[in-house]
């Protein structure tokens, strides 16, 4: 194709309202596949919709209004629908994000006449009452896609759905990804001052919304036994919880960060001696931290809970994979860097190879580019 393939990008939320994991891989997509000669457009719900398109460098923002968000699920009104059904009359593939039950309402009343794909980002894992009224729906919508994206292997093998025989032919796995220029150039070492601690000195860094499933009990459980400083960055509903713990462990290694900015995330990045992402629910179905990690050559210290999490970080090549909840064996791992810190650095070296070769720009945006053209081009 000479001629642009125009994709319709469909998400409940996007830029410029408060940034979340799926937001961003949507950028990532329409970023990194406009390179192989793909237009992207989004469309999106929001609380506040005007003005009804926004510019931005990975495409236009296409907005309705969101009138509620009951479980975390944006409902759009009459405008949704006529909006969506004018973007795909104008687009030559529409690619859905799982899970977002009204946009599995809006493939069903609008019934676009064009090709159809979804990437299945996680499965509906906490809202089993729900899930379970929303099963319908769902089989209905997987059923009529072209082609459904599992974003690693691991994940397509391991989820009910996924493995379904009505819908495992069709299911390609693509590995979400990062466009490295999209990455801030900018490192803030005020961080270092703001949180007291000398960078000079060894840590582990957690980065990421401080969630029930992120495992971070028993990162803090394993503090006593880690002879360096671990460094937990954002904030969340479980602080308080978190810093209860801490207080009743008698820990003094461990540092709060709170939110912090992206130049600060690069400074904290930069300088760690490997990244731990304790997460252990299937909730993490990918961990995009590992591998902006990779993108900065450091090594992984993850959990085995069968989802993406094990692809990105693999086990003795580029990290180290740990039980889950399992303080004595995360501080192991954790010591075991710190001992060897020639492995460490060659982990780091062959995270940097993989994000190259599996998670980079280039990657993704091909991936996607070649599915799109497969699916409009009639597979």
């Amino acid at each position: 194709m000479n001629t642009k393939l125009r994709a319709l990008q469909v998400y409940r939320t996007y830029f410029p309202d408060p940034p979340g994991g799926l937001q961003e891989a949507v950028r990532q997509i329409a970023m990194a596949s406009s390179g192989f000669g793909v237009q992207s457009r989004i469309f999106t719900l929001s609380p506040n919709s005007v003005p009804e398109i926004v510019s931005r460098p990975e495409g236009e923002v296409l907005r309705a209004h969101s009138w509620a968000a009951p479980a975390s699920c944006d409902l759009g009104g009459l405008a949704a629908f006529r909006l969506f059904a004018q973007a795909c009359s104008q687009s030559d593939v529409v690619h859905y994000q799982f899970p977002w039950p009204f946009e599995d309402v809006l493939h069903a009343v609008i019934r676009p006449q064009i090709p159809a794909v979804m990437t299945y980002q996680s499965d509906v894992v906490r809202q089993k009452f729900l899930g379970t009224m929303y099963a319908p729906l769902m089989w209905h919508t997987l059923k009529s896609m072209s082609v459904i994206v599992a974003t690693s292997p691991a994940y397509a093998r391991t989820s009910p759905v996924l493995s379904h025989p009505s819908i495992c032919g069709k299911v390609r796995v693509i590995p979400n990804g990062i466009v490295e220029e999209s990455y801030s150039k900018e490192a803030d070492e005020g961080v270092f001052e703001r949180i007291g601690m000398d960078r000079s000195e060894p840590y582990f860094l957690f980065i990421g919304v401080l969630r029930y499933y992120k495992g971070l009990h028993t990162l803090v459980q394993a503090a006593n036994s880690v002879d360096a400083t671990i460094v937990i960055a954002g904030s969340g509903p479980e602080d308080g919880a978190l810093k209860e713990l801490l207080t009743q462990t008698g820990a003094r290694n461990v540092v709060f960060a709170g939110q912090i900015t992206e130049p600060e995330k690069v400074a904290l990045l930069r300088s760690c001696l490997a990244l731990v992402l304790p997460s252990h629910l299937r909730s993490e179905a990918f961990g995009m931290v590992l591998v902006e990690a990779a993108m900065f050559g450091k090594p992984q210290i993850s959990c085995e809970i069968g989802t993406g999490t094990s692809f990105v970080n693999f086990h003795e090549e580029t990290g180290i994979v740990v039980p889950p909840e399992a303080p004595d064996d995360l501080a192991q791992a954790m010591n075991q860097m710190l001992r060897e810190p020639s492995t460490a650095a060659s982990m780091g070296l062959a995270a940097r190879a993989r994000y190259e070769r599996l998670f980079s720009g280039d990657a993704l945006g091909k991936a996607y580019a070649d599915m799109y053209r497969d699916v409009v081009e009639g597979l």
